[in-house]
C-alpha cells in the first residue's frame, strides 16, 4: 500500500529552502564568529547615535569610577566614559584594518600580475618585495609613522607597505601556474591583448586566495594598529582606539582592571572572529585543503 505524503509545515519548508549544499555547510564556530563580528562592526558604525556620553569629554571629578550606575564600564583616568570610548574606539581600529586590507590587496594584485606574467619584470619586482619582507612589519610601521606623523592615513600606509609583498607573492604564484594553462596559451595565440589576458583569464584565478588573504591582513592590521597605539606610535593619543585606551589604562590596572580588560576583550573578539571567518573561507574556496562531499 502506497504511503501518503506527510504534510510539511511552513517553518520546515522555509528552513529547507534556506538549506545550503553540503559542501557549503559550516560548523557553529564560523557562524558565531560572523555574528560577533557583525555586532562589533554595527555597534562601532552606529556608536554616535546611542553611546550615553561623548567619548572625548573629560570629567575630572569622576575619575576612575567603578562600573555601574550611569557608567556601565566605569570611567578612565580622565573621567571619560569607558563604554563610550570602547565602542567608539572600534571605528578607527576597523577603519584602519579594512583600509589596509583593501589597499594591500589592490596594489598587491596589480604588482603580482605583472611579476607573474612578465618574466623580465619578475626578477626586479621580487627582489624589491624580498627586501621589504626582510624588515619586521612592526619596526617598518614605527619608522614610517615617525617620519610621516601620527594620523589615521599615515598608520594605514605604514601597515599597508609591509603587507603588499605578501600579496604580491601570493598573486605571482597563482599567475605562474595559470599562465601555463591551455586557455591562456590559446588566448595568446589568438592575439588577445595583454590587458585582456591579465584581467579576463588570469585575474579571476586570484580572487579566492585574495579574499582569504584580505581577511588575514585585516586582522593583522587591527592588531598592529593596537600595538602602535599602545607604544605611542599610532594615531593621536586623544583619538579613542582600542590600543590607545589600553595604553592610557596600563598605569591604573590595579585600581580598575577594566581599563585594559574591556578594550582588550573587544580587540581579541574582533581578531578571532576575522581569523575564523578567513579560515572558513579558505576551506570553502580551496577544495584541496579539505575533502568534502558534493
Amino acid at each position: 500500500m502506497a504511503k501518503t505524503a506527510q504534510p510539511v509545515s511552513a517553518s520546515q519548508w522555509f528552513l529547507g529552502a534556506l538549506s545550503l549544499p553540503r559542501k557549503w555547510r559550516v560548523g557553529p564556530g564560523p557562524i558565531i564568529a560572523a555574528i560577533v563580528l557583525t555586532v562589533i562592526v554595527l555597534s562601532a558604525i552606529f556608536a554616535p547615535y546611542y553611546v550615553p556620553f561623548d567619548p572625548m569629554h573629560m570629567e575630572s571629578t569622576k575619575r576612575l569610577q567603578p562600573p555601574g550606575g550611569e557608567y556601565i564600564l566605569g570611567t578612565d583616568p580622565f573621567g571619560r566614559d569607558m563604554f563610550s570610548r570602547v565602542v567608539t574606539g572600534g571605528r578607527i581600529s576597523l577603519l584602519i584594518g579594512i583600509g589596509a586590507a583593501v589597499i594591500s590587496v589592490f596594489f598587491g594584485l596589480l604588482i603580482g600580475l605583472v611579476a607573474g606574467f612578465f618574466r623580465m619584470a619578475d626578477a626586479i619586482i621580487m627582489r624589491i618585495m624580498d627586501s621589504l619582507m626582510s624588515i619586521p612589519a612592526i619596526l617598518l610601521a614605527i619608522a614610517l609613522v615617525s617620519l610621516s606623523g601620527a594620523s589615521v592615513g599615515s598608520v594605514i600606509i605604514a601597515i599597508t607597505i609591509p603587507e603588499i609583498p605578501r600579496v604580491v607573492r601570493l598573486v605571482r604564484s597563482v599567475v605562474l601556474s595559470a599562465r601555463e594553462e591551455p586557455y591562456v596559451e590559446a588566448a595568446t595565440a589568438l592575439g588577445s591583448s595583454m590587458p585582456k589576458i591579465l584581467t579576463k583569464h588570469l585575474m579571476p584565478n586570484t580572487m579566492a586566495p585574495l579574499i582569504v588573504q584580505g581577511t588575514y591582513i585585516c586582522a593583522s592590521a587591527i592588531l598592529i594598529e593596537a600595538i602602535l597605539s599602545f607604544l605611542g606610535a599610532g594615531v593621536s593619543t586623544e583619538t579613542p582606539t582600542w590600543g590607545n585606551i589600553m595604553a592610557e589604562g596600563r598605569d591604573y590596572f590595579q585600581i580598575n582592571p577594566g581599563l585594559i580588560f574591556w578594550p582588550g576583550l573587544m580587540l581579541s573578539l574582533c581578531i578571532l572572529s576575522i581569523n575564523l571567518i578567513g579560515d572558513t573561507a579558505r576551506d570553502l574556496l580551496d577544495p584541496r585543503l579539505k575533502k568534502r562531499e558534493a
